[in-house]
């Protein structure tokens, strides 16, 4: 199981990020840091295989905590998730070794991509050799990441579980709020429990149906909005 070390100032979004790193099982937060002294204190002695690292920080921000890692030898992977996407920035993330840069908001799928796109490297690096595809897929994140173009996403099978007029309830609901909707709200206009409504709507999500994207404007816990593509 992967190690992992969130650094992030504001606790609703750290919670966030822990929330969305550990669906995953191969992944387990270690340690949240709440900025990047701390950040920097609990790497030099703590070994951990991934940091999801904030730009915007009190004292000092995400550059700086980079630089000062690598500077001892510090050499863990590092996803920046920040809102500062101008290319001065990105690039001098780029230089310092960031293996992904996500700015907010984000989806969660997106995230998710990240987090596989380590994997792949981690179980890349693992062996005693790559192919050249291999390398591609890796560094380009080539046809690793693309499905067949010749098989359309609604032409697949449901996952065990779901039913069709279920989801064609739930995409009616969707097309007709084009705003997006929580799963919440999806479950009270369908009459649905919100369990099912995610279920639902991971499914669209993963095959490309549909959207999420994260709502910070609530003052409160962030939530997740879906909207259906078309």
């Amino acid at each position: 199981m992967y190690q992992v070390v969130i650094v992030e100032d504001d606790p609703m979004v750290a919670m966030l990020n822990r929330r969305y790193t550990e669906k995953d099982p191969r992944f387990q937060v270690c340690r949240e840091c709440p900025d990047g002294r701390a950040a920097l204190e609990y790497l030099r002695s703590h070994p951990a295989d991934l940091v999801i690292l904030d730009m915007y920080m009190p004292q000092m921000d995400g550059l700086d905590v980079l630089r000062q890692l690598r500077a001892a030898g510090v050499s863990t992977d590092v996803i920046m998730i920040t809102a500062a996407s101008d290319t001065a920035t990105v690039e001098a993330a780029m230089r310092l070794g960031v293996v992904d840069y996500l700015v907010k908001p984000f989806e969660y799928d997106r995230f998710c991509q990240a987090l596989d796109a380590f994997d792949r490297r981690r179980q890349a690096i693992r062996a005693q050799s790559v192919n050249q595809q291999q390398l591609d897929e890796l560094l380009h994140r080539g046809p690793a990441a693309a499905a067949p173009a010749e098989e359309k996403p609604e032409d697949k099978p449901l996952p065990k579980g779901l039913q069709p007029k279920t989801l064609e309830a739930i995409c009616a609901c969707l097309q007709a709020n084009p705003q997006g909707l929580t799963c919440e709200q999806l479950a009270m206009k369908t009459g649905f429990s919100a369990v099912t409504a995610r279920h639902y709507v991971h499914y669209l999500v993963e095959c490309g149906r549909a959207d999420s994207r994260v709502d910070y404007s609530t003052g409160g816990r962030p939530s997740v909005i879906y909207t259906l593509h078309g």
